[in-house]
């Protein structure tokens, strides 16, 4: 299998760590180790994997049965655990986004890039299956000249409790756009082949975390109390990109407002669209015609329901550890674009202009041949 021999560690114990493991441990690795600070979720990691537990990351790293290092924690810590990895010659999978601030993300891109072990970042919206089906037609030429993409990830009501690490800056660096938009955003640059950016225009709100009553039908948000706990990000944000060559992204992302959730995506293109929700199986394309007469036709497509971008994504972490190539997906660089773009909504939000991005010494894989 794909990741034999592989030791893997995990850092942060939750379910975005438990998920990796299990999958890496399907796809054959060996989850040797994992580290987090709650007692519980040491015990039941080591019981359900065999895995020696520690309460902290720097025992895990210089493990000698871990080969590569999956973070999962607090956006906050992924700097010291990531450096420490690549340090000990470890390989990296960092959840997504790379940092809590961009100055943070600048320093772990410095270090992944002058060390042994690879570096990616975790965006597996990238490789699921209506993905994976858009890609191989645009390759065809199918679409023509992508244009605009238009990226939604907005919930009714579905803020993270307030007091959680999801509403505390300091340990999250940001709200509703550094926890779902970041996916929205990194598939948008993604689909474009990361094109050098013009300027930045967005604005973020603070709406709905900090009403006292807050209808949350779902209960997404447990033990809501907004006057003992504090809420410090935003929970909305509407942004624009504008591209060198004219191509532009528009991007809504929302823990909660006042219209029907979305993970609406779509791809404009000269010769065709395409509509799909991120992350999820099936893809629409959309297309016009005049054979016979003017005609509208809209393909429906439906992908293979077991193909996930988790799964997707691991498995190309562990084939290029097993390679010893370079990735050519979810690299540093791209990450770090995508924090640069992050970091410039929210400058512009607070200063009510447009922001640039430095994207010219970044080297971004291109999406296909």
């Amino acid at each position: 299998m794909i990741g034999a021999g592989i030791g893997i560690g995990i850092v942060g114990l939750g379910g975005m760590g438990a998920l990796h493991a299990r999958s890496l441990e399907d796809l054959g690795a060996d989850v040797v180790a994992g580290a987090d600070l709650v007692d519980a979720q040491r015990r039941r990691f080591a019981e359900e994997f065999d895995a020696t537990t520690y309460e902290t990351h720097e025992g895990l790293v210089v493990d000698d049965a871990v080969d590569a290092v999956v973070i999962a924690t607090p956006n906050r810590f992924h700097e010291p655990i990531a450096v420490a990895a690549l340090e000990a010659d470890n390989h990296v999978l960092v959840e997504k986004p790379l940092a809590h601030t961009l100055e943070s993300a600048e320093r772990i891109a410095d270090v992944a890039r002058r060390a042994e072990g690879i570096c990616m970042v975790g965006f597996h919206n990238r490789h699921a299956a209506s993905m994976a089906m858009f890609e191989e037609y645009d390759a065809q030429d199918r679409f023509g000249d992508l244009t605009h993409v238009e990226a939604n990830y907005v919930r009714r009501r579905g803020v993270p409790g307030p007091g959680s690490w999801f509403t505390d800056r300091d340990l999250a660096g940001g709200g509703a756009l550094l926890d779902i938009g970041v996916h929205a955003l990194d598939l948008a640059l993604y689909t474009l082949d990361f094109p050098e950016i013009t300027e930045v225009s967005g604005v973020t709100r603070t709406t709905f975390g900090t009403r006292e009553k807050y209808a949350d039908p779902d209960g997404f948000g447990d033990n809501w109390n907004a006057e003992a706990d504090t809420y410090e990000v935003d929970d909305s944000v509407t942004a624009f990109v504008r591209c060198e060559n004219g191509q532009t992204i528009s991007l809504e992302a929302a823990w909660a407002t006042n219209r029907e959730e979305s993970m609406d995506f779509r791809v404009r293109g000269t010769q065709a669209g395409a509509q799909f929700d991120i992350g999820e199986t099936n893809l629409t394309i959309l297309e016009a015609g005049t054979t016979g007469c003017d005609h509208y036709s809209d393909v429906n497509l439906t992908g293979d329901p077991s193909m996930t971008g988790y799964v997707k994504q691991d498995e190309q972490f562990l084939a290029t550890i097993a390679g010893g190539g370079e990735p050519q997906a979810n690299t540093i660089d791209e990450a770090l674009l995508v924090q640069r773009v992050i970091d410039a909504i929210y400058r512009s939000s607070e200063s009510g202009r447009a922001e640039s991005v430095a994207t010219a010494e970044l080297e971004c894989k291109p999406r296909a041949d």
